[in-house]
């Protein structure tokens, strides 16, 4: 397990050495930086595909956030690029299930409720997710939110589609359901994301009268790689399209029975402007920190382009 915290864009780093000197300045800034999240490194151990539904093939190493973005960590955000609500990065919504914005535009500070700092962020679109991803790869504070992974230039609707290059971002499906199902000791998907093809509630947090937990509640959850929440809790973007217009959401949430949690459950009729109590979700990132610098140390510094 390792942390990805990326103070620089990465998916516009410089392709010739002159440059180097340039990139490592920007990464030194990175002690300013506030949201750290922690990700799990998943291998390129296993090109198959889950025989079930044909989803999981993944070609390459990549991490991927061990838990749901929560609160506090949106909260940083909106504090920092909230001052406004540019582009609705904040829901009105959202006082309910922990945030709360203060003041007037311009103005805006917003308060997270330390009870439920831990909990997944939930109305949360998919651009939303998207402009967090852009702001954690322009190394936070006054980091670009609109440009990045995602070129957005403001869009709030339509589909817009990870760049060539990216490095943080909202999982691709195959990524999501990987870390989610497959176990790389016996080259086998599960059903569910404990490992397992049954689940119970002491497992995950779905089928149940209470909201959201803490992320990382529920011991009995990790999947083969060391993720949690991906079943049940809240449902999660992903970044796959569907009919031209919308987006799926996988892993269930926590008001919804076990069917939903399952690997065969693929929901696609979000539209990616959606905000919604139960819906959250969690960044990836490839390759590692310290393989960008280690290739540009070795010379002739490489983009490394994600397979989508």
């Amino acid at each position: 397990m390792s942390d990805f915290n990326f103070p620089l864009t990465l998916n516009k780093i410089m392709k010739t050495q002159q440059h180097l000197c340039a990139v490592l300045a920007a990464l030194i800034t990175s002690a300013s930086a506030t949201v750290t999240i922690d990700a799990i490194y998943v291998p390129a151990n296993d090109l198959t595909a889950d025989q079930l539904t044909g989803y999981g093939s993944v070609g390459y190493a990549y991490r991927i956030g061990k838990y749901e973005v929560t609160n506090a960590q949106y909260g940083e955000f909106l504090n920092a690029k909230g001052k406004s609500n540019a582009n609705g990065i904040y829901s009105i919504l959202m006082p309910n299930y922990g945030i709360t914005q203060s003041g007037s535009s311009g103005n805006f500070t917003y308060t997270v409720t330390t009870a439920l700092a831990n909990r997944p962020v939930v109305y949360v679109s998919w651009f939303d997710g998207a402009r967090f991803a852009n702001w954690m790869v322009n190394g936070q504070g006054n980091g670009d939110m609109e440009n990045g992974a995602y070129t957005l230039n403001g869009a709030t609707s339509g589909i817009i589609t990870a760049n060539i290059g990216a490095q943080v971002y909202i999982p691709s499906e195959n990524e999501w359901y990987k870390a989610a199902y497959h176990n790389a000791a016996n080259a086998t998907y599960s059903l569910y994301p404990n490992g397992q093809n049954t689940i119970t509630t002491a497992d995950a947090n779905y089928n149940s009268n209470v909201s959201s937990t803490n992320v990382g509640t529920y011991s009995g959850d990790p999947s083969f790689y060391g993720t949690y929440d991906q079943g049940g809790n809240a449902w999660e973007w992903t970044d796959a399209v569907t009919n031209n217009s919308t987006r799926v959401v996988r892993g269930g949430a926590w008001h919804l029975n076990e069917s939903l949690l399952q690997s065969s459950n693929r929901d696609y009729s979000f539209a990616p402007e959606m905000e919604y109590y139960a819906l959250g979700f969690r960044l990836a990132a490839v390759p590692e920190p310290t393989s960008i610098l280690l290739s540009m140390f070795a010379g002739g510094m490489m983009l490394i382009r994600r397979k989508r």
